[in-house]
């Protein structure tokens, strides 16, 4: 069993040591490490069959795991049931409802169920996900964008200091990821932490400070994004006259894996060495439109860590 924090000390909302989960032969979750720290936005990547949602099911004491621990500020929701879950709220995969009632109607019957102070938010929770004007609207006629809505608008009836959103944009179009975004950035400001399972990196590296990448059952990253940024061997656009020219004298100086992209090489080096390369260049008579650094993308990240290349080092 997991002990609760102290009295005055703040418990960490989640932390996750070792979590295995098997299927028969199918190891879905391989010794995964997770800590979401107060105030973080999370961000949970991998691509699909990963095991990003399976993860999610232990966190939530959804399903046991078969070696490992979870707990929720302090506490484990393996042995703790319900009260590791105070404090806690979300869903994981498509939040589901009763198509034939209205949003508000469904609401209630959540607050109903989870007792408490949660009816008395029903209004305020609304207004929160933007759906007053249709919360008596049934949610057969709600779009997909609004459903995810009303899935945030339950899981913030409990007042939760720790919101599990799986996939939250799934099926959105441009406005409504764009307001999907909106909402969970006033959510964070509003002190809540966030624990964001999602394939669209661009979001998530707008979104989260924080974010761990996971790769057939295993964790290869886990730290900040600046840090995972900073991990990365820094790359070079190069525009020049000659550019097949170019490509010899890069590849004569011991430059691997140079990328031709349209009028332009990309390759890979440190500032020391663009340095010595610009001058075999000019002295190969070659003359130099442009030659700057590229930032890898979180994309560019997450590709090389899930398609083969060695994980990096995790960073706290």
């Amino acid at each position: 069993m997991t002990a609760a924090a102290p009295a005055g000390v703040a418990a960490t909302p989640v932390e996750a040591s070792s979590l295995v989960k098997r299927y028969g032969s199918v190891v879905a979750c391989d010794h995964v490490d997770l800590t979401v720290r107060a105030g973080d936005i999370y961000g949970f990547l991998g691509p699909n069959g990963a095991g990003k949602t399976t993860a999610l099911r232990m966190l939530l004491g959804l399903i046991r795991p078969d070696e490992g621990t979870v707990s929720l500020f302090g506490r484990s929701p393996q042995t703790e049931l319900p009260e590791a879950l105070d404090g806690v709220a979300g869903f994981v995969e498509t939040p589901r409802f009763y198509g034939y009632l209205s949003g508000r109607k469904n609401l209630e019957l959540c607050a109903a169920f989870d007792g408490g102070e949660s009816r008395t938010r029903i209004s305020g929770v609304l207004e929160s996900v933007e759906l007053s004007g249709r919360a008596d609207d049934r949610v057969s006629g709600y779009s997909q964008g609004m459903r995810q809505r009303l899935g945030i608008a339950a899981a913030l009836l409990r007042g939760p200091r720790l919101l599990v959103l799986d996939e939250p944009t799934n099926g959105l179009d441009p406005g409504g990821i764009r307001d999907m975004r909106d909402l969970i950035k006033r959510l964070a400001g509003e002190g809540m932490t966030i624990l964001l399972s999602s394939h669209l990196l661009a979001e998530v590296e707008e979104l989260c400070t924080r974010v761990a990448i996971i790769r057939l059952g295993k964790i290869v990253y886990e730290g900040s994004l600046a840090d995972l940024h900073a991990s990365a061997v820094p790359r070079y656009r190069l525009r020049a006259t000659d550019l097949e020219r170019a490509r010899a004298v890069l590849v004569e100086r011991g430059v691997g894996e140079v990328t031709v992209e349209g009028d332009e090489l990309l390759f890979p080096a440190d500032e020391a060495a663009v340095v010595e390369l610009s001058r075999a260049l000019v002295e190969a008579g070659l003359g130099i439109a442009a030659l700057v650094p590229e930032r890898a993308t979180l994309e560019d990240l997450f590709f090389e860590l899930t398609e083969g290349a060695a994980p990096l080092k995790a960073v706290a």
